[in-house]
Protein backbone atom coordinates (compact mmCIF):
# COMPACT_ATOMS: atom_id res chain seq x y z
CA UNK A 1 0.00 0.00 0.00
CA UNK A 2 2.73 2.30 0.68
CA UNK A 3 3.80 2.32 -3.24
CA UNK A 4 0.47 4.17 -3.90
CA UNK A 5 -0.04 6.90 -1.18
CA UNK A 6 3.24 9.43 -1.02
CA UNK A 7 3.12 11.37 1.96
CA UNK A 8 3.24 15.01 1.65
CA UNK A 9 4.21 17.83 4.19
CA UNK A 10 0.36 18.76 4.16
CA UNK A 11 -0.93 16.42 5.93
CA UNK A 12 -1.94 18.19 8.71
CA UNK A 13 -3.39 20.99 6.49
CA UNK A 14 -5.80 17.86 5.13
CA UNK A 15 -6.77 17.15 8.82
CA UNK A 16 -7.68 20.80 9.65
CA UNK A 17 -9.71 21.82 6.65
CA UNK A 18 -11.58 18.69 6.73
CA UNK A 19 -12.60 19.10 10.41
CA UNK A 20 -13.16 22.72 9.90
CA UNK A 21 -15.54 21.89 6.92
CA UNK A 22 -17.42 19.44 8.94
CA UNK A 23 -18.53 21.66 11.56
CA UNK A 24 -19.03 24.76 9.21
CA UNK A 25 -21.11 22.82 6.89
CA UNK A 26 -24.38 20.91 7.30
CA UNK A 27 -24.48 19.88 3.39
CA UNK A 28 -24.52 16.59 1.42
CA UNK A 29 -21.14 15.67 0.43
CA UNK A 30 -20.15 14.50 -3.45
CA UNK A 31 -16.44 13.24 -3.14
CA UNK A 32 -14.22 13.06 -6.30
CA UNK A 33 -11.59 11.07 -6.01
CA UNK A 34 -8.78 8.86 -8.24
CA UNK A 35 -5.30 8.61 -8.98
CA UNK A 36 -3.30 11.85 -10.24
CA UNK A 37 -4.19 13.31 -13.38
CA UNK A 38 -7.10 11.56 -13.90
CA UNK A 39 -9.27 14.03 -14.66
CA UNK A 40 -11.35 15.00 -11.33
CA UNK A 41 -10.64 18.96 -11.46
CA UNK A 42 -11.00 18.74 -14.94
CA UNK A 43 -14.88 16.85 -14.68
CA UNK A 44 -15.51 19.64 -11.59
CA UNK A 45 -14.52 22.66 -13.64
CA UNK A 46 -16.53 21.86 -16.46
CA UNK A 47 -20.14 20.24 -14.96
CA UNK A 48 -20.25 23.00 -11.93
CA UNK A 49 -17.76 26.16 -13.32
CA UNK A 50 -19.00 26.16 -16.93
CA UNK A 51 -15.71 25.48 -17.87
CA UNK A 52 -14.39 25.23 -21.49
CA UNK A 53 -13.52 21.95 -21.94
CA UNK A 54 -9.91 22.90 -24.00
CA UNK A 55 -9.13 24.94 -20.99
CA UNK A 56 -8.49 22.08 -18.32
CA UNK A 57 -5.78 21.21 -20.35
CA UNK A 58 -3.50 24.06 -18.74
CA UNK A 59 -5.20 22.94 -15.12
CA UNK A 60 -2.26 21.79 -12.70
CA UNK A 61 -2.26 18.75 -10.84
CA UNK A 62 -4.74 19.12 -7.43
CA UNK A 63 -2.66 19.21 -4.19
CA UNK A 64 -4.98 19.70 -1.38
CA UNK A 65 -8.81 19.34 -0.99
CA UNK A 66 -10.66 21.32 -3.21
CA UNK A 67 -14.24 22.11 -1.51
CA UNK A 68 -17.21 23.81 -3.54
CA UNK A 69 -20.37 24.42 -2.37
CA UNK A 70 -22.81 23.73 -5.69
CA UNK A 71 -25.09 26.99 -4.10
CA UNK A 72 -26.12 28.69 -7.34
CA UNK A 73 -27.75 25.51 -8.61
CA UNK A 74 -30.85 23.97 -8.20
CA UNK A 75 -29.50 21.20 -6.59
CA UNK A 76 -27.54 21.94 -3.33
CA UNK A 77 -24.22 19.77 -1.92
CA UNK A 78 -20.76 19.92 -1.57
CA UNK A 79 -18.47 18.59 -4.23
CA UNK A 80 -15.33 17.67 -2.67
CA UNK A 81 -12.05 17.15 -5.31
CA UNK A 82 -9.21 14.95 -3.14
CA UNK A 83 -5.51 15.38 -4.36
CA UNK A 84 -4.66 11.38 -5.63
CA UNK A 85 -1.59 11.23 -4.08
CA UNK A 86 -2.75 11.16 -0.13
CA UNK A 87 -4.39 8.00 1.88
CA UNK A 88 -7.43 10.04 3.64
CA UNK A 89 -8.01 6.64 5.20
CA UNK A 90 -4.22 6.64 7.42
CA UNK A 91 -6.53 6.84 11.03
CA UNK A 92 -2.85 8.12 12.41
CA UNK A 93 -3.38 11.31 9.89
CA UNK A 94 -7.06 11.90 9.01
CA UNK A 95 -10.49 10.36 10.53
CA UNK A 96 -12.26 8.50 8.61
CA UNK A 97 -15.94 8.88 10.09
CA UNK A 98 -15.06 12.61 9.07
CA UNK A 99 -14.67 12.72 6.02
CA UNK A 100 -16.85 9.81 5.16
CA UNK A 101 -19.22 9.59 7.47
CA UNK A 102 -21.96 11.64 6.56
CA UNK A 103 -20.97 11.67 2.11
CA UNK A 104 -23.46 10.82 -0.58
CA UNK A 105 -22.35 9.80 -3.53
CA UNK A 106 -18.05 8.97 -3.82
CA UNK A 107 -16.79 9.07 -7.43
CA UNK A 108 -13.94 7.24 -8.60
CA UNK A 109 -12.17 8.48 -11.57
CA UNK A 110 -10.00 5.98 -14.06
CA UNK A 111 -8.36 7.34 -16.83
CA UNK A 112 -9.17 4.78 -19.25
CA UNK A 113 -6.43 5.93 -21.57
CA UNK A 114 -3.86 4.84 -19.38
CA UNK A 115 -2.63 1.52 -17.63
CA UNK A 116 -5.03 1.28 -14.86
CA UNK A 117 -4.01 -1.59 -12.73
CA UNK A 118 -2.97 1.23 -10.03
CA UNK A 119 -6.26 2.48 -10.21
CA UNK A 120 -7.81 -0.17 -9.83
CA UNK A 121 -6.05 -1.26 -6.62
CA UNK A 122 -7.07 1.98 -5.18
CA UNK A 123 -10.73 1.48 -6.19
CA UNK A 124 -11.16 -1.57 -3.79
CA UNK A 125 -8.87 0.21 -0.80
CA UNK A 126 -10.92 2.94 -0.87
CA UNK A 127 -14.28 1.58 -2.09
CA UNK A 128 -13.89 -0.84 1.06
CA UNK A 129 -12.43 0.76 3.58
CA UNK A 130 -15.59 3.64 3.11
CA UNK A 131 -18.22 1.03 3.04
CA UNK A 132 -16.49 0.28 6.65
CA UNK A 133 -17.05 3.64 7.47
CA UNK A 134 -20.36 4.48 5.61
CA UNK A 135 -22.73 1.79 4.42
CA UNK A 136 -24.56 4.16 2.91
CA UNK A 137 -22.54 5.42 0.13
CA UNK A 138 -22.72 5.07 -3.38
CA UNK A 139 -20.50 4.26 -5.10
CA UNK A 140 -19.88 5.78 -8.86
CA UNK A 141 -16.73 4.43 -11.00
CA UNK A 142 -16.32 7.12 -14.09
CA UNK A 143 -14.50 5.12 -16.85
CA UNK A 144 -12.89 8.96 -18.14
CA UNK A 145 -11.22 10.24 -20.92
CA UNK A 146 -12.48 8.20 -23.62
CA UNK A 147 -12.53 10.49 -26.16
CA UNK A 148 -10.63 9.13 -29.30
CA UNK A 149 -10.97 5.65 -28.46
CA UNK A 150 -13.10 2.94 -30.51
CA UNK A 151 -16.74 2.01 -29.30
CA UNK A 152 -15.79 -1.35 -29.28
CA UNK A 153 -12.22 -0.98 -27.01
CA UNK A 154 -14.41 1.18 -24.77
CA UNK A 155 -17.10 -2.00 -24.25
CA UNK A 156 -13.55 -3.86 -23.87
CA UNK A 157 -12.02 -1.27 -20.79
CA UNK A 158 -15.64 -1.14 -19.18
CA UNK A 159 -16.28 -5.08 -19.57
CA UNK A 160 -12.10 -5.91 -18.34
CA UNK A 161 -13.15 -2.99 -15.30
CA UNK A 162 -15.92 -4.57 -13.76
CA UNK A 163 -14.75 -7.78 -14.03
CA UNK A 164 -11.83 -7.23 -12.34
CA UNK A 165 -13.58 -5.34 -9.19
CA UNK A 166 -16.16 -8.12 -9.38
CA UNK A 167 -13.91 -10.60 -9.26
CA UNK A 168 -11.26 -8.74 -5.84
CA UNK A 169 -14.90 -8.22 -4.21
CA UNK A 170 -15.74 -11.82 -4.58
CA UNK A 171 -12.49 -12.83 -3.30
CA UNK A 172 -12.71 -10.51 0.04
CA UNK A 173 -16.30 -11.56 0.14
CA UNK A 174 -17.49 -8.33 -0.24
CA UNK A 175 -19.92 -9.12 -3.24
CA UNK A 176 -22.66 -6.93 -1.63
CA UNK A 177 -21.21 -3.65 -2.58
CA UNK A 178 -22.55 -2.36 -5.72
CA UNK A 179 -20.50 -0.33 -7.76
CA UNK A 180 -22.27 1.88 -10.90
CA UNK A 181 -19.97 2.13 -13.81
CA UNK A 182 -20.16 5.18 -16.89
CA UNK A 183 -17.88 5.81 -20.24
CA UNK A 184 -17.40 9.59 -19.56
CA UNK A 185 -15.77 12.61 -21.20
CA UNK A 186 -15.66 15.97 -20.88
CA UNK A 187 -15.65 16.21 -24.35
CA UNK A 188 -19.45 15.76 -25.26
CA UNK A 189 -22.44 15.07 -23.17
CA UNK A 190 -21.67 11.59 -21.61
CA UNK A 191 -20.49 13.57 -18.65
CA UNK A 192 -23.57 15.34 -17.90
CA UNK A 193 -25.44 12.39 -18.14
CA UNK A 194 -23.05 10.14 -15.86
CA UNK A 195 -23.69 12.64 -13.22
CA UNK A 196 -27.29 12.96 -14.05
CA UNK A 197 -27.83 9.56 -13.05
CA UNK A 198 -25.97 9.89 -9.65
CA UNK A 199 -27.42 12.72 -8.62
CA UNK A 200 -31.24 11.24 -9.07
CA UNK A 201 -30.05 8.38 -6.44
CA UNK A 202 -29.61 11.30 -4.24
CA UNK A 203 -33.05 12.96 -4.22
CA UNK A 204 -35.55 11.61 -2.38
CA UNK A 205 -38.45 13.07 -4.86
CA UNK A 206 -37.45 11.06 -7.91
CA UNK A 207 -40.16 9.00 -7.72
CA UNK A 208 -42.86 11.42 -7.45
CA UNK A 209 -41.32 13.54 -10.32
CA UNK A 210 -40.68 10.66 -12.42
CA UNK A 211 -44.59 9.61 -12.05
CA UNK A 212 -45.67 13.67 -12.64
CA UNK A 213 -43.40 13.53 -15.81
CA UNK A 214 -45.18 10.46 -17.00
CA UNK A 215 -48.58 11.78 -16.39
CA UNK A 216 -47.67 14.77 -18.20
CA UNK A 217 -46.22 13.00 -21.16
CA UNK A 218 -49.41 10.65 -21.67
CA UNK A 219 -51.86 13.27 -21.37
CA UNK A 220 -50.00 16.05 -23.63
CA UNK A 221 -48.59 13.99 -26.27
CA UNK A 222 -44.77 14.43 -25.26
CA UNK A 223 -42.48 11.65 -26.36
CA UNK A 224 -39.89 12.36 -23.68
CA UNK A 225 -39.25 15.19 -20.99
CA UNK A 226 -36.35 16.27 -19.15
CA UNK A 227 -35.80 18.13 -15.69
CA UNK A 228 -33.32 20.37 -16.20
CA UNK A 229 -31.08 21.99 -13.60
CA UNK A 230 -30.24 25.12 -15.89
CA UNK A 231 -26.79 25.52 -14.43
CA UNK A 232 -24.91 22.44 -14.60
CA UNK A 233 -27.51 20.59 -17.43
CA UNK A 234 -28.01 17.97 -14.91
CA UNK A 235 -31.78 16.25 -15.51
CA UNK A 236 -32.59 15.90 -12.10
CA UNK A 237 -35.68 13.77 -13.52
CA UNK A 238 -36.99 12.37 -16.60
CA UNK A 239 -40.26 10.00 -17.57
CA UNK A 240 -39.67 6.20 -17.77
CA UNK A 241 -39.56 6.09 -21.28
CA UNK A 242 -35.97 5.14 -22.19
CA UNK A 243 -33.36 7.74 -22.31
CA UNK A 244 -32.30 8.34 -26.29
CA UNK A 245 -28.46 9.84 -25.50
CA UNK A 246 -29.60 11.60 -29.63
CA UNK A 247 -32.32 13.35 -27.34
CA UNK A 248 -31.21 14.27 -24.59
CA UNK A 249 -28.55 16.06 -26.25
CA UNK A 250 -31.19 18.09 -28.23
CA UNK A 251 -32.29 18.79 -25.27
CA UNK A 252 -29.38 19.52 -23.47
CA UNK A 253 -27.89 21.92 -26.41
CA UNK A 254 -31.06 23.48 -25.92
CA UNK A 255 -30.48 25.13 -23.07
CA UNK A 256 -27.35 26.60 -24.35
CA UNK A 257 -28.78 27.86 -27.74
CA UNK A 258 -31.65 29.58 -25.51
CA UNK A 259 -29.02 31.22 -22.94
CA UNK A 260 -26.87 32.49 -25.96
CA UNK A 261 -29.95 34.09 -27.80
CA UNK A 262 -31.33 35.42 -24.38
CA UNK A 263 -27.64 37.28 -24.33
CA UNK A 264 -27.56 39.05 -27.89
CA UNK A 265 -31.25 39.71 -27.52
CA UNK A 266 -32.10 40.07 -23.97
CA UNK A 267 -35.30 38.83 -21.97
CA UNK A 268 -38.49 40.26 -22.37
CA UNK A 269 -39.88 42.22 -19.50
CA UNK A 270 -38.65 44.12 -16.87
CA UNK A 271 -40.67 43.29 -14.13
CA UNK A 272 -38.51 42.35 -10.88
CA UNK A 273 -40.31 38.92 -10.89
CA UNK A 274 -38.72 37.93 -14.38
CA UNK A 275 -36.88 34.73 -14.24
CA UNK A 276 -34.17 35.04 -17.12
CA UNK A 277 -31.88 32.03 -18.55
CA UNK A 278 -29.73 34.52 -19.13
CA UNK A 279 -29.36 35.12 -14.96
CA UNK A 280 -27.51 31.77 -14.61
CA UNK A 281 -23.69 32.23 -13.09
CA UNK A 282 -21.98 31.80 -16.29
CA UNK A 283 -23.64 35.03 -17.92
CA UNK A 284 -23.26 36.88 -14.87
CA UNK A 285 -20.92 38.12 -12.14
CA UNK A 286 -20.50 36.22 -8.91
CA UNK A 287 -22.21 38.61 -7.25
CA UNK A 288 -25.50 38.47 -9.26
CA UNK A 289 -27.31 35.34 -7.83
CA UNK A 290 -27.78 36.85 -3.83
CA UNK A 291 -28.65 33.64 -2.19
CA UNK A 292 -31.96 33.96 -3.07
CA UNK A 293 -31.74 30.52 -5.12
CA UNK A 294 -34.59 27.27 -4.95
CA UNK A 295 -31.77 24.27 -3.86
CA UNK A 296 -33.35 20.99 -4.03
CA UNK A 297 -33.27 18.76 -1.19
CA UNK A 298 -30.69 15.62 -1.64
CA UNK A 299 -31.05 12.39 0.07
CA UNK A 300 -28.24 12.47 2.70
CA UNK A 301 -29.39 8.92 4.37
CA UNK A 302 -28.73 9.32 8.12
CA UNK A 303 -27.37 13.56 7.93
CA UNK A 304 -30.44 15.70 7.57
CA UNK A 305 -29.81 19.13 6.17
CA UNK A 306 -30.28 22.31 8.57
CA UNK A 307 -33.95 23.11 8.92
CA UNK A 308 -32.82 26.61 9.70
CA UNK A 309 -31.45 26.76 5.76
CA UNK A 310 -33.10 28.31 2.88
CA UNK A 311 -34.65 25.32 1.32
CA UNK A 312 -35.74 24.78 -1.93
CA UNK A 313 -39.24 24.40 -0.68
CA UNK A 314 -40.13 27.85 0.72
CA UNK A 315 -38.23 29.30 -2.41
CA UNK A 316 -40.65 27.59 -4.67
CA UNK A 317 -43.97 28.14 -2.57
CA UNK A 318 -42.70 32.03 -2.52
CA UNK A 319 -41.97 31.97 -5.80
CA UNK A 320 -45.15 30.43 -6.88
CA UNK A 321 -46.54 32.76 -4.83
CA UNK A 322 -45.17 36.03 -6.56
CA UNK A 323 -46.03 34.57 -10.12
CA UNK A 324 -50.37 34.55 -9.20
CA UNK A 325 -49.76 38.47 -9.40
CA UNK A 326 -47.36 38.44 -12.38
CA UNK A 327 -48.54 37.48 -15.99
CA UNK A 328 -47.57 33.76 -17.20
CA UNK A 329 -46.14 35.52 -20.54
CA UNK A 330 -43.93 37.67 -18.07
CA UNK A 331 -42.28 35.29 -15.91
CA UNK A 332 -41.27 32.53 -17.63
CA UNK A 333 -38.95 31.79 -20.26
CA UNK A 334 -40.48 29.79 -22.79
CA UNK A 335 -38.61 28.55 -26.64
CA UNK A 336 -39.95 26.19 -29.32
CA UNK A 337 -37.13 24.92 -31.96
CA UNK A 338 -38.24 22.82 -34.74
CA UNK A 339 -36.28 20.13 -36.02
CA UNK A 340 -36.30 19.02 -39.92
CA UNK A 341 -37.45 15.53 -38.98
CA UNK A 342 -40.32 17.03 -37.87
CA UNK A 343 -39.92 16.70 -34.18
CA UNK A 344 -40.49 19.68 -31.58
CA UNK A 345 -38.33 20.57 -28.94
CA UNK A 346 -40.17 23.07 -26.12
CA UNK A 347 -38.99 24.32 -23.22
CA UNK A 348 -41.11 25.85 -20.21
CA UNK A 349 -39.08 27.44 -17.30
CA UNK A 350 -40.20 25.82 -13.88
CA UNK A 351 -38.26 28.45 -12.30
CA UNK A 352 -35.03 30.69 -13.39
CA UNK A 353 -33.02 27.32 -12.19
CA UNK A 354 -35.22 25.19 -13.36
CA UNK A 355 -36.61 24.07 -16.76
CA UNK A 356 -38.66 21.57 -18.63
CA UNK A 357 -37.72 20.39 -21.76
CA UNK A 358 -40.34 18.17 -23.94
CA UNK A 359 -39.86 16.50 -27.20
CA UNK A 360 -42.73 15.40 -29.25
CA UNK A 361 -44.03 15.30 -32.95
CA UNK A 362 -45.30 18.50 -34.14
CA UNK A 363 -49.01 17.04 -35.00
CA UNK A 364 -49.12 16.67 -30.95
CA UNK A 365 -47.83 20.31 -30.36
CA UNK A 366 -51.14 22.00 -32.16
CA UNK A 367 -52.56 21.01 -29.33
CA UNK A 368 -50.14 23.80 -27.54
CA UNK A 369 -52.83 25.48 -25.22
CA UNK A 370 -53.22 21.85 -23.57
CA UNK A 371 -49.99 21.53 -22.97
CA UNK A 372 -49.73 24.57 -21.76
CA UNK A 373 -52.12 24.07 -19.34
CA UNK A 374 -50.85 20.40 -18.18
CA UNK A 375 -47.81 21.96 -17.89
CA UNK A 376 -48.99 24.37 -14.98
CA UNK A 377 -50.67 21.58 -13.48
CA UNK A 378 -47.67 19.95 -13.25
CA UNK A 379 -45.50 22.93 -11.82
CA UNK A 380 -48.13 23.26 -9.11
CA UNK A 381 -47.79 19.55 -8.02
CA UNK A 382 -43.92 19.90 -7.86
CA UNK A 383 -44.55 22.74 -5.51
CA UNK A 384 -47.08 20.50 -3.62
CA UNK A 385 -44.32 17.48 -3.50
CA UNK A 386 -41.55 20.16 -2.24
CA UNK A 387 -44.07 21.60 -0.21
CA UNK A 388 -44.76 17.95 1.94
CA UNK A 389 -41.04 16.92 2.16
CA UNK A 390 -40.61 20.81 3.67
CA UNK A 391 -43.52 19.85 6.57
CA UNK A 392 -42.04 16.48 6.93
CA UNK A 393 -38.36 17.49 7.77
CA UNK A 394 -39.80 19.82 9.80
CA UNK A 395 -41.71 17.32 11.89
CA UNK A 396 -38.34 14.70 11.65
Amino acid sequence: MDGYYESTNNDSDFATDTIDDQVLSDKPRILLMGLQRSGKSSIQRVVFGKMPPNDTLYLESTTKIQKEDITRSFIDFQIWDFPGQVDFFDEMAYDPQEIFGTVGALIFVIDAQDDYNDALHRLFTTVTSAYAVNPSITFEVLIHKVDGLSDDYKIDTQRDVQQRMGDALADAQMEYIHLTYYLTSIYDNSIYEAFSKIIQKLIRELPTLENLLNVLCSNSGIDKAYLFDTLTKIYIATDSSPVDMQSYELCSDMIDVCIDVECIYGAQGNSPNDLSLAQTPDHMGGDALDGQQTPISLDNHEHQLNPDTDSLERRLLEHQNQEHHTPPSDSEASSLIKLDNGDVLYMREVNRLLVLICLLRQDNFEKHGLIDYNFQCFKEAVTEVFEFSRKRNTQQ
